[in-house]
């Protein structure tokens, strides 16, 4: 595929584009991303879906700007979709030509189920894997829902269950009855779906997800992979829609959302009352990526590879210099966790997170040798986005922001205590990466030494001297767990 793409996302409230970039095979990083809130659908539903001259006017001049920009990005290639608005419309075909004739652009409009398909499959591979979660994309006109099992995708399901939709037919004409008993009718297609997780997608949830964040002071700025919990969404969404437009506000509410998102409450509202859902996730993407992604993975079968992260890939391709010593501190650091952990108390699932810590130290480098901690924290906290739990990111990042000498800061093991180990893991962690870096100063070609640990003692053995080393080890932060012998 072409290394620079940009995708076009038509949606009844608003159209969006998305530039991406390949690093490698199977990963890449976002260049740019427009938004238009033109509402497309404005006035349609009342009008038995027919677009509108001025929403459609609007809508164009957007894509002509979003036309523009792909050009400046040198993009090759252009993938434009459009769902429910003018899938549901009489005169689509007016502003297709339109479109095709003057911007010479080819809109692809897709039906409900490839809508959910695509959102699905983004969430299936950036996302930390999840066991039969459902997710939702409520849009303007429809609203899709999918089963998730791992990097499967099953049961795509499309409803003309949408914000502008209920908006028009019923909330604005003061009907909130006659809303619920028409949303209620469209969720039976869900009444054989069993599952306690719900993934959200689109503006709706991504909005709420945001104010929640705001609201509980969450210590992370960053809404793809938020998890809440059951009640706290609840409340939220009950305090939604009983407010008021100076009411909406203080809950974090944008105000070009005050119309549309008592529409997209209500539909979730109704659907936690149709499911036993404990856990809710949001998503940061939904359809561009899919079309991106089935664009990208043609070849294999809309999945990334089995224990493959995009992210982790594009830190790499974009940022590290000296691939064998990534590469180097990735194998000791899994050795020295494989040969302490039992000792040290810490759980076998933080090896994963140490030796990702490990292999991304060094990205800093690429921007300033001697704040290398510094921008190797601020990279994987901002860019490390793709497959792991917020958890995961805060470790990491923490783990490269501490490594070499010091352990974690009283203050900022406080500040991310929602999301990080107890402060015992933390300073073994912290530890084990320092230690990793230290044996590793001499930057050896190949390994030039071995590790045995025995009786609270890690032996190191080398026919070299290993003078840096030994130098480095004696200026790390002690930790009375073990000690260190050469």
């Amino acid at each position: 595929m072409a290394k620079r793409v940009a995708v076009i996302d038509i949606g009844s409230n608003s159209v969006r584009m998305v530039i991406y970039e390949k690093t490698s095979r199977f990963a890449f990083n976002l260049l740019h991303e427009a938004k238009g809130r033109v509402r497309i659908s404005e006035n349609a539903y009342k009008n038995d879906g027919y677009l509108q001259e001025i929403p459609m006017q609007r809508t164009f001049d957007a894509l002509e700007d979003f036309i523009n920009i792909a050009v400046s990005f040198k993009a090759r290639k252009i993938l434009c979709v459009a769902t429910s608005a003018l899938r549901d419309a009489p005169n689509q075909k007016d502003f297709l030509n339109k479109v095709r004739t003057h911007l010479k652009l080819n809109i692809r409009i897709i039906d409900g189920i490839k809508e959910a398909y695509y959102g699905a499959i983004a969430c299936a591979n950036l996302l930390p894997e999840q066991s039969n979660a459902l997710s939702i994309d409520i849009g303007g006109g429809s609203t899709e829902f999918s089963i998730i099992n791992g990097k499967n995708v099953t049961n795509t399901i499309s409803l003309d269950l949408g914000t502008v939709r209920l908006k028009e037919l019923f909330l604005d004409k003061n009907k909130k009855k006659e809303a619920v008993a028409y949303i209620d009718k469209k969720l039976e297609a869900l009444d054989n779906i069993d599952t306690s997780t719900l993934i959200g997608i689109g503006g709706t949830f991504r909005a709420i997800s945001t104010a929640i964040m705001q609201t509980q002071k969450y210590p992370l700025d960053k809404i793809h992979g938020f998890e809440c919990s059951r009640s706290d969404f609840q409340e939220f969404i009950t305090s939604i829609l009983k407010a008021d437009e100076s009411k909406l506000k203080k809950l974090g509410i944008k105000s070009d959302r005050f119309d549309i998102i008592k529409p997209g409450a209500l539909i979730l509202e109704r659907v936690l009352q149709k499911l036993a859902i404990k856990n809710l996730i949001a998503s940061g993407v939904g359809v561009r990526e899919g079309v991106y992604l089935a664009d990208l993975l043609r070849g294999s079968k809309d999945k990334l590879p089995a224990n493959y992260n995009t992210s982790v890939r594009y830190l790499i391709d974009h940022y590290i210099t000296d691939s064998s010593y990534s590469n180097h501190l990735n194998t000791i650091s899994k050795k020295l966790f494989d040969l302490t952990h039992e000792h040290l108390g810490i759980q076998n699932s933080y090896r994963s997170e140490l030796a990702i810590a490990a292999k991304l130290y060094p990205i800093g480098n690429s921007i300033h040798f001697y704040s290398n901690n510094k921008h190797s924290y601020y990279l994987i906290q901002s860019s490390l986005e793709y497959g792991f739990k917020h958890a995961q990111i805060v470790l990491i990042a923490t783990l490269c922001k501490y490594a070499k000498s010091k352990l974690p800061s009283p203050n900022h093991l406080e500040e991310y205590k929602l999301l990080l180990p107890d402060t015992a893991t933390m300073h073994s962690l912290s530890y084990l990466l320092s230690l990793s870096i230290a044996l590793l100063s001499h930057r050896p070609l190949n390994i030039d030494f071995e590790l045995n640990f025995s009786d609270g003692v890690l032996n190191i053995e080398s026919k070299k001297t290993l003078y840096l080393s030994r130098e480095a080890v004696k200026k790390l932060n002690k930790t009375e767990n073990f000690k260190v012998q050469f």
